[in-house]
């Protein structure tokens, strides 16, 4: 998985442990393991669901403010309303 430069450190430090991402399908899996630099994450649960199921605790663990800073984050792939689907992608660095 790739994450932006600002946000690689907070991820191999274990603050963000949740990222969401618009894909057509998911490009990871449950129990794999992807570099992040130097270090590894491994994928706990991936699930699809509409972005405005995202919760506030959720909102924190992907490193955002509030889910308005995540839906500019994540929109770069195109706009993002509350029905648009997601994928939620939990994971813990190894």
């Amino acid at each position: 998985m790739e994450f932006s430069r600002e946000l690689r450190q907070d991820v191999v430090s274990g603050r963000i442990t949740v990222s969401f991402r618009m894909w057509r399908r998911p490009k990871v899996r449950a129990g794999g393991r992807y570099p992040i630099g130097d270090a590894y994450i491994q994928v706990d649960a991936i699930e699809h669901m509409p972005f405005g199921g995202i919760t506030a605790a959720d909102v924190r663990k992907a490193g955002e403010r509030d889910r308005e800073s995540l839906r500019r984050r994540a929109a770069h792939a195109g706009p993002i309303a509350d029905d648009t689907l997601v994928y939620r992608v939990e994971f813990h660095v190894v």
